[in-house]
């Protein structure tokens, strides 16, 4: 049965958007479609593709001044911040620049008997499952490389951001890229599974929750087909005794509080040494109180409603359970707090890992700062977590930060600094954080396959 996609806007629970989803019998013949026309598209020179998907790139661009507000309107994240262009530029452009190293085949031997060399080969169509959080940059981690790789791509965006989707798939077709090559697509959940059980697809990226990756495991099992999957995450700040507190407070409070703390690696605990918790804390509370909670539309607003009130009532659930069994609020309600996708921040002192606010995914506006006696102790608390996506550490040593480094059980670690993805590095998590990974060379191995040639001459 046909549904309908709504986006309820978190501005003031209108419906912003709405779409139909495709029939199962649209839905496969839009992976035919694709299916076919990738072939034709991967003939194409690989410096065409590239040219291509750059145009691509750029046509979003010149939307940008659109593309703003419909985000506020879609998630809620102030107008302000002027959007996801430059980090959606930057993944893209640095994976076209690398495109012909990543994809060059490997030579092995070329003398008067054999010729032999290991080749990258698309995996045909790639099926993409974007969230709302970031949708432009979550999207763009795998559509670019995908597309220059030589797959057709299908984009399932999520309901709360419908229309990103559609901005995409308008933008590629201006460049030139053909409409069954990159298709934006509204499926439900069923026709998804349904495609994925009956191969529709040669890869598939999913990114969203714990039970979002479970279903696509479920869906694809016993079909081979690849997967990649980013799911929850509780990042860990870990401030060192020697580490530049006023450059550790303020970066790491934005961790824990941009986009009203939606960030795939927003940082979700803190843990201080204890000669520095006291004025961490301080400062932090200080930082967090300054804050404009309000309609994203209006630019003196600093930070703007979750996404849905679901994931705000989430958040209020975590805190207020905190709050009972002991820990202490520091952020007294904003006028501005209506209950609903409205918002108001919180930092969390006197928490422990018996909470949930320490140990299930937020995905908010709110941070538990714990005090450590050492690195040890920092370590062990950081490690007692079933995700894995990013940790972030403060020292004034690198070596000191490689040596905690190797013993944290993650898939990227910073120093000095956190929530960012450098494009040159491969985005990757561990324990239920998910598999596989994006961007970097590695992301061109897992969106194509190995192909060997052993050619024996006459």
């Amino acid at each position: 049965m046909v549904q309908t996609l709504k986006c309820i806007s978190p501005i003031d629970g209108s419906i912003y958007a709405e779409r139909p989803t495709l029939s199962e019998q649209q839905a496969n013949q839009a992976a035919t479609r694709a299916k076919n026309a990738q072939l034709q598209w991967a003939r194409r020179p690989l410096q065409e593709r590239i040219e291509l998907v750059r145009a691509g790139v750029a046509a979003i661009g010149a939307m940008n001044e659109e593309i703003v507000p419909e985000l506020a309107w879609q998630m809620g994240r102030p107008v302000r911040y002027g959007g996801e262009f430059g980090g959606f530029e930057e993944r893209a452009n640095y994976m076209a620049e690398i495109a012909k190293s990543a994809l060059a085949d490997i030579e092995i031997s070329d003398d008067n008997q054999f010729k032999r060399y290991i080749r990258r080969v698309p995996h045909g169509v790639v099926l993409v499952v974007a969230p709302w959080n970031y949708p432009y940059m979550t999207a763009i981690n795998t559509v670019a490389p995908a597309l220059i790789a030589g797959n057709a791509v299908m984009l399932k965006h999520a309901t709360q951001t419908l229309l990103v989707g559609e901005r995409m798939a308008e933008a590629f077709h201006l460049a030139g890229i053909p409409e069954d090559v990159f298709q934006s697509v509204f499926l439900d959940h069923d026709t998804t599974s349904s495609l994925i059980a009956a191969k529709a697809f040669g890869f598939v990226n999913f990114t969203g929750s714990v039970g979002g990756g479970r279903a696509m495991e479920k869906a694809a099992a016993g079909t081979f087909t690849g997967l990649g999957l980013e799911l929850g995450g509780k990042d860990p700040g870990y401030v060192m005794d020697d580490a530049d507190l006023d450059s550790a407070v303020e970066t790491l409070i934005d961790g824990a509080m941009f986009n009203s703390g939606q960030c795939c690696c927003g940082i979700e605990r803190i843990y201080v040494a204890d000669a520095l918790y006291d004025a961490f804390v301080e400062k932090a509370v200080a930082i967090v109180r300054a804050y404009r909670l309000g309609n994203p539309l209006d630019a003196e607003t600093t930070l703007g409603p979750m996404a849905h009130k679901r994931f705000a009532d989430e958040v209020r659930t975590q805190v207020s359970e905190a709050v009972a069994d002991g820990a202490t609020p520091h952020i007294d309600a904003f006028a501005e707090d209506d209950g609903g996708a409205y918002l108001s921040p919180q930092i969390l002192t006197e928490v422990t890992h018996d909470m949930r606010v320490m140990r299930d995914e937020s995905f908010g506006p709110v941070v538990g700062i714990m005090k450590v006696a050492d690195d040890a102790e920092a370590v062990a608390l950081m490690n007692d977590s079933q995700f894995g996506l990013t940790a972030s550490l403060w020292t004034g040593s690198v070596a000191r930060a490689e040596a905690v480094a190797d013993q944290i059980h993650t898939g990227t670690v910073f120093m000095n600094r956190c929530d960012y993805l450098d494009p040159a590095l491969c985005w990757t998590g561990c324990k239920d954080t998910g598999r596989g990974g994006g961007l970097s060379v590695i992301g061109y191995h897992n969106l194509t396959r190995p192909k060997s040639f052993h050619l024996k001459k006459a």
